[in-house]
């Protein structure tokens, strides 16, 4: 009969080499749109224009807004940090999409997975709070116009927009620790063109229900919280409205909440129906086209609806344009 302390050792020997074959992936395959064919010619050139687009828009958004002075108010800070945040946003999933809608070899490292999955989701969060933090600014425009300047002012201003960076990669951070912590022993194809929680979480080796419940949660706190304050803020601003006598000035206050709610809309909407699921295990492959709605044609709607079609921020492009902002002196 074999010894206690024999035993022992190869109950060890067995975690030991258990433990190692956990941490076999070094690498993940991101399957993406492989399944498609030569319609990822077309992906591929659908998806560069509209990154083109979402660039120049967003660059332009940030341009004007930092040249021209009359947009020095807290309305477009708010919306310059939203385009700087989605310009970021973007950066992190398109480029590597790009590559691999004409690249057969659609790997991505362990580390840099979790990295995308740090930055995207930081971002996200980051964009949906400060989604919430300007409704809240048209709540006190519209509905406290006197103490506009006082709880407005600057100063709380880059509060606000800092405490959303900081609580957005508070989140981040914790949900990328909560599925990377998870061991990883294959397969590694991931059923995603990016690194998201649903979809990497699903191929770990270990029972992940502790850590799925509390990134739902987490979830429900970072899409609900804000999406319940905006859907506050617009029912005093409704009823602040419909108290204006002139037709002409319900038409003006209710123009300005008009992008905003667009973009709340279709982000809240998209985002909710892939991450409010109690379990990864009820993704599908329609997720891809629902996360494409949100990582594209979102960032598309900030230059394209809420900005470009804004009067104000078109006479500042003219004027901008006008005296040479957007070339170096002497060249304009």
């Amino acid at each position: 009969m074999e010894s206690d302390w024999e035993t022992n050792r190869k109950v060890r020997l067995w975690e030991s080499t258990k433990q190692a074959n956990f941490s076999i992936i070094t690498e993940f395959f991101l399957v993406g749109f492989s399944n498609l064919g030569d319609v990822q010619l077309i992906l591929f050139a659908v998806f560069l224009c509209l990154y083109l687009i979402i660039l120049s828009g967003n660059i332009t958004i940030v341009t004007v807004i930092h040249l021209d002075r009359s947009l020095h108010t807290p309305m477009y800070f708010f919306l310059g940090i939203l385009s700087i945040s989605e310009t970021c946003y973007t950066f992190v999933i398109l480029p590597k999409m790009l590559v691999n809608l004409l690249s057969l070899f659609r790997t991505i490292s362990y580390n840099n997975c979790a990295v995308q999955m740090f930055f995207f989701l930081g971002f996200a969060v980051t964009n949906c709070l400060l989604l919430g933090v300007m409704g809240y600014d048209r709540y006190v425009a519209i509905c406290h116009p006197l103490r506009y300047p006082v709880l407005m002012s600057w100063k709380i201003c880059v509060q606000l927009a800092a405490a959303c960076a900081v609580l957005g990669f508070l989140f981040s951070l914790t949900g990328t620790l909560l599925v990377f912590t998870l061991p990883f022993c294959g397969p590694n194809k991931v059923n995603h063109y990016f690194c998201d929680i649903s979809p990497v979480i699903r191929l770990a080796c270990a029972e992940a229900y502790i850590n799925e419940l509390v990134i739902f949660i987490g979830g429900v706190i970072a899409l609900m919280v804000p999406m319940t304050f905006i859907c506050i803020s617009y029912g005093f601003i409704v009823r602040t409205i419909l108290r204006i006598p002139s037709t002409e000035g319900k038409r003006k206050a209710f123009s300005t909440c008009a992008s905003h709610l667009t973009v709340v809309i279709i982000h809240y909407g998209c985002a909710s129906s892939v991450y409010l699921r109690p379990s990864a295990k009820h993704s599908s492959g329609k997720d891809r086209l629902v996360t494409v709605t949100y990582t594209v044609v979102t960032p598309l709607l900030n230059p394209m609806v809420y900005s470009l079609r804004n009067k104000d921020v078109q006479m500042a492009i003219r004027k901008v344009i006008g005296r040479g902002g957007f070339y170096p002196k002497g060249l304009g």
